[in-house]
């Protein structure tokens, strides 16, 4: 009887045994399923259309994107430091240092992509030399693009900056402004509305937010030419998941030949690549 006993409560703990060990493998399947899709936050369209291209080669290491559309430039940041996305594909460096100091995070730019064509567009004038004094001028509000887009008037000539600022000036640092240009500071995603103003005689903007007035860089008044790419727009990831497979893999992908391949035939206009 004993023996029987025995027998039975071996069978059930087997049995039990058993059990947890499929769960666990199917739950071990479902974590390296998920481990598997690369979550990026962005918001811009540019961004999505490469991401649209390196899915195809993380495919190849068994991996899938995911991408996560926000309407601002806060937000794909945010998800990040908070640990809701894997990367962003939004921003370049000097934005995202700006970001980690003002909110005392820690993200890092792990693979530089490309160079967006800036510059500034008139809808009244064909020729810088025709710009009437007193004219206003849109640029961003954010000190990392401000910066940019008042560097490039100072290499023009049509302005002078405080010495040593470069691209870190502000409205404030103009120390010479022959043309006695209104400064009207907005956010990067407003600036394309500007271009109708009525005495908006230049409006800084990038190529991806340009296209909701039907314009692209050759309709420039006057460009950027990207030689240190130190403005590059760049995949973002996190101090502590930099090194991680994931982000390895997405970095190989977005610099891929198929992705400068995009660039060159399609975007030679407008995007640069930068790696």
């Amino acid at each position: 009887m004993k023996r029987f006993i025995f027998g039975v409560l071996g069978l059930s703990l087997l049995l039990v045994g058993c059990g947890k060990g499929s769960g666990s493998t199917k739950e071990v399947s479902k974590n390296e399923s998920e481990d598997k899709v690369i979550t990026v936050a962005s918001a811009i369209d540019s961004t999505e259309k490469i991401l649209k291209i390196a899915e195809n080669e993380v495919k190849k290491e068994g991996y899938t994107i995911k991408m996560v559309r926000v309407n601002d430039n806060v937000q794909y940041n945010k998800l990040l430091q908070d640990k809701e996305v894997d990367a962003n594909f939004s921003q370049h460096g000097p934005f995202m240092e700006a970001y980690n100091k003002a909110n005392n995070a820690n993200l890092v730019v792990v693979q530089k992509v490309y160079d967006a064509r800036v510059g500034y567009y008139s809808k009244d004038y064909d020729k810088l030399a025709d710009l009437p004094d007193g004219g206003k001028v849109a640029v961003p509000n954010d000190k990392s693009n401000q910066g940019r887009a008042l560097a490039i008037l100072n290499d023009e000539g049509l302005i002078k900056l405080k010495d040593g600022v470069g691209y870190d000036g502000t409205v404030k640092d103009v120390v010479d402004n022959p043309k006695n240009f209104e400064f009207v500071e907005l956010d990067l995603l407003n600036l394309a509305s500007a271009y109708d103003e009525k005495g908006m005689v230049l409006v800084y903007n990038y190529p991806t937010y340009l296209t909701k007035i039907g314009l692209t860089p050759e309709d420039a008044i006057l460009l950027e030419t990207p030689s240190d790419h130190h403005f590059a727009i760049s995949v973002v990831a996190r101090e502590d998941n930099q090194d991680t497979e994931k982000i390895k893999v997405l970095k190989k992908a977005v610099a891929s030949d198929a992705v400068r391949d995009y660039f060159e035939k399609e975007e030679k206009v407008a995007l640069i690549p930068s790696f």
